[in-house]
């Protein structure tokens, strides 16, 4: 049995580098509420990296409705849209403890990859999936890029 793992363009999305050019890609992150309904957030690559292609760091702001889920449950679900393919990767997690003189106070969590899998249609393309456009670009990639480096601890 193969060991579930992320693609090469989902690594490369994740891999915590070049984030400049990255700022516009937003994913959605999928859990469930303490009343079995799903939850979905969007999370930046600021706020996840790739170790390798089986585990991944996340650092979420603390108080959140995903955060409190993530933490009670330790699943999450991953949805990226890139390279004309949806990406769909089922978490399992270790919620980390915090890290000492951390210059922005993140839950932080150790992720590996339970499952993935790639999805596509041959009667359409994934042209796109969500985007953003920062309002402070400069305060919100520094912020992502120490981020991205305390993750990496």
């Amino acid at each position: 049995m193969q060991t579930p793992r992320i693609g090469k363009k989902l690594f490369s999305l994740l891999d915590g580098k070049g984030l400049e050019n990255k700022q516009h890609e937003a994913m959605m992150l999928l859990t469930v509420t303490e009343d079995q309904w799903p939850h979905i957030a969007m999370i930046s690559v600021g706020e996840i990296v790739a170790l390798d292609e089986r585990n991944l760091r996340l650092a979420l702001w603390p108080g959140t409705t995903t955060t409190s889920n993530m933490i009670r449950t330790g699943k999450a679900t991953l949805a990226v849209f890139i390279g004309g393919k949806a990406h769909y990767v089922r978490l399992s997690l270790e919620h980390l403890p915090a890290l000492p003189g951390a210059k922005h106070v993140r839950e932080r969590f150790a992720a590996q990859v339970f499952a993935a899998r790639e999805d596509s249609a041959q009667y359409a393309d994934i042209v796109s999936g969500v985007t953003v456009r920062l309002k402070e670009p400069e305060a919100v990639l520094n912020r992502w890029k120490e981020t991205v480096a305390e993750l990496l601890m």
